[in-house]
């Protein structure tokens, strides 16, 4: 997208399943996605807007799920998620003393479309996801503001920037630069094709863990490296999974649970300080505000296709990883703070990733 060199172009290739069209999570019709980027000097920050579909979210909810690999994050709204199963608003990503002013704003969205809310109905469950960026981005500037959230959500789109752009601007994967990264994977059954894509904020793991296809492409990078380099791993992932697959709440979660398989196949060891949390939604099915006068029919798949899916997030997952690094940019930041872009390290030690 946008002409950006991604993991394939440097003839890797994940798995067994066929990309979408854009191999992104907007290959599931009606995704759209959003950035806002911040970035001079001490600022390396953004935000980013995931839009479940084109549609009024909280009159026209999705069914949703979320999981949690390991906790060390402060994620907003998954609980309500994960009591009633469904998703009701675009979903935010941004630094982590920045979900105060993504959720405010949010909020205010939602009832400036929805002047029900708090009137003739309940409230609203904005969803919020974070990582930590204060290695590069003074993050008690707290410089993500009302108006980049709303620029984030109104200049969402299908095809979008990969990297050092929006909430990924000041993040690290693999003791390198990080940031945002997408992949897709069709999935073929009898009943239909179907697809579930992925979008990942990355910003954990040390260098010598990171693979590539098995290859152990950190270790070389280390080993090519003369200076002394620090690894620590202090990070988060956050990663978004949408499909139009027919599936339960029960079912989606189960498929959120196999992204640990393609997170694991890059290297990481999911480390105490590093908080992995998936979000995920299906656009199969609308559930509306209203009660109807109807019972709601809602298709799903039978488990016994289910192993497809498993299949189709895990690669999703390893490939929107690697797309992170590998159209990161090298960013100077906080104090001076740098961390280089991993395909400057790949091209300068002459490192073939296949």
């Amino acid at each position: 997208m946008f002409n950006q060199k991604r993991i394939r172009d440097y003839g890797v290739k994940i798995g067994k399943l066929e990309p979408g069209n854009l191999n992104a999570i907007t290959d599931v019709e009606g995704v759209a996605v959003g950035h806002v980027t911040l970035s001079d000097k001490q600022m390396q920050t953004g935000i980013t807007a995931i839009l479940p579909h084109q549609g009024n979210t909280f009159k026209e909810k999705l069914i949703a799920s979320s999981h949690v690999i390991n906790g060390f994050g402060k994620t907003m709204g998954t609980i309500q998620m994960a009591e009633l199963g469904t998703l009701e608003t675009p979903i935010l990503l941004t630094n982590t003393l920045g979900i105060g002013t993504a959720a405010d704003t949010l909020i205010d969205y939602m009832l400036d479309r929805n002047p029900e809310i708090g009137r003739t109905t309940g409230t609203v469950n904005p969803i919020i996801g974070e990582c930590n960026d204060m290695f590069l981005n003074d993050i008690r500037g707290k410089f993500v503001k009302r108006e980049h959230v709303l620029q984030a959500i109104e200049n969402a789109s299908v095809e979008f920037m990969e990297g050092a752009v929006g909430a990924g601007t000041g993040m690290l994967c693999y003791s390198l630069k990080g940031g945002i990264g997408s992949a897709s994977r069709k999935m073929e059954m009898q009943h239909g094709t179907y697809t579930i894509g992925v979008l990942v904020l990355s910003n954990f793991g040390i260098l010598s863990d990171l693979r590539v296809t098995g290859k152990a492409i950190g270790q070389e990078l280390k080993e090519a490296i003369t200076q002394a380099y620090q690894e620590e791993d202090k990070g988060s992932i956050m990663i978004i999974v949408a499909t139009d697959l027919p599936v339960s709440e029960r079912q989606l979660n189960r498929i959120l649970k196999r992204s640990v398989t393609g997170l694991s196949r890059t290297g990481s060891i999911i480390t105490t300080g590093s908080g992995e949390v998936i979000i995920g939604f299906s656009t199969a099915t609308k559930i509306p505000h209203e009660k109807p006068q109807r019972l709601l029919s809602v298709p799903t798949i039978h488990e016994e296709d289910i192993d497809l899916a498993f299949r189709a997030i895990g690669e999703a997952t390893e490939e929107a990883v690697l797309n992170s690094l590998v159209t990161a940019e090298a960013v100077v930041g906080r104090d001076g703070n740098t961390r280089p872009a991993f395909k400057d390290m790949v091209e300068e030690f002459n490192i073939s990733l296949v």
